[in-house]
């Protein structure tokens, strides 16, 4: 059941609009995000054969930092949209985007079937309703599509802390944000036609806590996951459809 984030805040920064916030942000994103939060995550999945996508969707590519490890694993042809033009400019010049366009993730400006994966790394949790994200992907991607999402995990979102930057004079502030439990996930995806192939989660340890000493009050708890999708629904309660008996059974 998704749960407005204010109901959990612990911290009570101003909060900002999402389009807002990520425009302030932008300068000092890359500084500020640790490759601990996603991209450790992308290197632990082993169901997704990146080098042998020919055509990948980066949803919320931000700064392009998703952009670029796809590319760095082999990926050939990388197209980009984000909802804010500050965040886009900063990732152009990285050169990874063949396109790289802004819009809205919920409301795709790109044909159906056209690419073998998309990808959205930190950004679910700005989402009040999960279904057009997975509804998107599911459109835009091939038959035997992919899907894979990083996001801020919602037992630290949970925790009070939220999606936050400092502003300038080192003034923090919030982003609008959402808590999605997993079984929102899996609802929204199943309905779209998404089965999930694999799961990773990311707790906070010893790397982050250098990183990030003020944390070591979290330490253990996770701070983020990885879910890799693949077209093709799970059987529903019902099915007719005939099954093999275990071996040795009656028939």
């Amino acid at each position: 059941m998704t749960r407005d984030f204010a109901d959990y805040d612990a911290r009570g920064y101003p909060t900002l609009p999402v389009r807002a916030g990520y425009r302030e942000w932008a300068e000092t994103y890359e500084a500020t995000v640790l490759d601990e939060m996603d991209l450790r995550l992308l290197e632990r999945l082993e169901s997704v054969e990146w080098g042998r996508i020919e055509r990948c969707l980066d949803l919320a590519c931000g700064t392009g930092r998703t952009g670029v490890w796809l590319a760095g694993r082999g990926v050939e042809s990388i197209d980009g949209v984000d909802l804010t033009a500050e965040m886009a400019q900063i990732a152009r010049p990285k050169g990874v985007y063949d396109r790289l366009v802004l819009g809205d993730v919920t409301a795709l400006p790109f044909r159906a079937g056209l690419y073998g994966l998309a990808v959205q790394s930190l950004a679910d949790e700005h989402l009040s309703d999960l279904a057009p994200l997975y509804r998107e992907t599911a459109r835009v991607t091939g038959k035997s599509g992919a899907f894979v999402i990083v996001g801020y995990h919602p037992q630290f979102l949970m925790s009070g802390v939220p999606t936050h930057f400092d502003r300038g004079g080192g003034k923090p502030a919030a982003i609008r944000s959402w808590v999605h439990l997993f079984s929102d996930h899996v609802a929204a995806a199943r309905r779209a036609g998404w089965t999930l192939e694999e799961m990773e989660e990311r707790l906070i340890d010893d790397a982050w806590v250098e990183r990030k000493p003020k944390w070591e009050r979290y330490r253990g708890r996770p701070v983020s996951f990885a879910m890799a999708w693949r077209k093709g629904a799970l059987r529903r309660r019902g099915d007719s459809s005939p099954r093999r008996p275990p071996p040795g059974s009656p028939r």
